[in-house]
């Protein structure tokens, strides 16, 4: 671990207060999926950390991308638009959207993807230091919300940087690569949709619930669906029109459950709902921190 980079945070935030982190590497070398600790905060073949913002008008403000430790700056890129990713678009190799990646010595490397289009702040051969500016966060690429996607490798391998030998399976891990490792908390958000109708929990876990357009007289039921939640937790429930708040609603569970799903909405108005877009926000959180947020879109027409 001598040779290894020492990761300070890569982003200009506070876990658990304008930020969290949305999905970890996926150590599961099967077609299933499965965290660091052995938990359900990745997805299949997932390759980084996710760093996700808590809403849209944090990436327009402009949130800061920050080198996690010394370097030199191999490549960027700093074309592409920030756009929710279209499932089935071909990005010919730009996944990563706007990117930087730094070249650390003994063959480690970060690489930051989902970067804030004409953010980028370097070039490549210069040398950063830990702590500087980069770019900002965004969702360029295949990207649907404001993230930071890191990557850690070593060579042709990706390294979990909060389990880099993985020796350790399931447990707390006695190394990391970071300065001070990030808190690790199992519970989460699988999802958030929008549906006409409170769904049963099946319809949820399948999508059949989800809807991407509703009509203007159709109710509009924001839901989202919960892992590992604890007694106490909260559920924040915010839906957003074009003339601004359409309502929120914080549901509290009673008792630990290991999944679950909560909804609420409201029927149309009488003069049926403007047509326009239309974003809910999906928050869970325990005591003062925040574990999780999701958002999800629908068009009114």
């Amino acid at each position: 671990m001598a040779d290894a980079p020492f990761l300070g945070m890569p982003i200009d935030c506070v876990l658990g207060e304008s930020c969290v982190i949305e999905d970890y590497p996926d150590i599961d070398q099967s077609d299933g999926q499965n965290d660091y600790r052995c938990g359900l905060k990745t997805r299949d073949g997932h390759s980084g950390t996710d760093f996700a913002l808590l809403s849209f008008d944090q990436m327009n403000e402009g949130v800061s991308v920050i080198a996690a430790a010394d370097g030199r700056v191999e490549a960027i890129r700093n074309t592409l638009p920030d756009q929710p990713y279209i499932p089935g678009t071909n990005l010919n190799g730009q996944e990563c959207g706007n990117a930087v990646r730094v070249n650390h010595g003994n063959g480690y490397q970060t690489v930051y993807c989902h970067l804030k289009l004409g953010s980028v702040r370097v070039s490549p051969g210069q040398r950063v230091v830990t702590g500087q500016r980069l770019g900002d966060v965004g969702m360029s690429g295949k990207s649907n919300y404001p993230h930071l996607h890191l990557t850690v490798t070593q060579g042709s391998d990706v390294i979990d940087p909060f389990a880099p030998d993985q020796t350790n399976a399931c447990a707390a891990p006695r190394d990391t690569l970071w300065i001070n490792a990030p808190a690790y908390t199992d519970a989460g958000l699988f999802t958030a949709g929008v549906s006409d109708r409170v769904p049963d929990l099946e319809e949820v876990q399948t999508g059949a619930a989800r809807r991407a357009t509703l009509n203007k007289t159709d109710a509009l039921v924001l839901y989202g669906y919960v892992f590992h939640g604890d007694g106490g937790d909260r559920i924040n429930l915010e839906m957003q029109g074009p003339d601004g708040d359409v309502f929120q609603h914080t549901a509290r569970l009673e008792a630990d459950q290991a999944q679950l799903f909560r909804a609420f909405g409201r029927r149309a108005p009488s003069a049926g709902w403007p047509e326009g877009n239309y974003r809910g926000t999906v928050t869970l959180i325990r005591g003062d921190t925040i574990l999780a947020v999701r958002h999800t879109d629908v068009i009114i027409e």
